[in-house]
């Protein structure tokens, strides 16, 4: 069975809103073991073991979240070489636009040779039910994708 891994960061409810409808629709596709974590809970051994990751992270001054960033960094190097091409998506809930965390966020992705199957999910200042529908949407197509071995 492959396994999904979701790693997020909140300070508040918006990225844990997020998270949990991109773990609801994975976990609703099945033949895919779901794993939801906060940033302070995951390691490299979680990601060395998923088959999939899907980030979630506020923005925070224009950057993902210390958290998130303190995350990668603990991952990166134990992981760097080990998890190339493996599939990688990401949601922000952002307060201006979003798009410092997520160029942030793909700047590391990108040296673990992550491959992005999936345009972030930003969340502009409130986390609406379309939002978390697109996100349950994303977990879905992960799922599947893992499943069916299309990533």
């Amino acid at each position: 069975m492959k396994t999904l891994l979701i790693v997020y960061h909140t300070g508040g409810v918006k990225t844990a809103q997020m998270a949990e409808a991109v773990a609801r629709g994975a976990r609703a596709e099945g033949g895919v073991n779901v794993i939801l974590k906060r940033c302070a809970d995951a390691g490299p051994e979680d990601l060395l073991a998923a088959d999939g990751l899907i980030l979630g992270t506020p923005e925070n001054f224009g950057y993902m979240s210390g958290m998130m960033k303190d995350f990668l960094e603990r991952v990166f190097y134990a992981c760097e070489g080990k998890v190339n091409g493996r599939p990688w998506a990401l949601v922000v809930s952002a307060g201006q636009d979003g798009s410092g965390a997520v160029n942030s966020v793909e700047r590391i992705v990108t040296g673990l040779r992550l491959e992005k199957r999936a345009e972030p999910i930003i969340a502009l200042k409130e986390v609406t039910p379309e939002i978390l529908a697109r996100c349950e949407e994303l977990g879905a197509a992960f799922a599947a994708g893992l499943a069916l071995g299309v990533f």
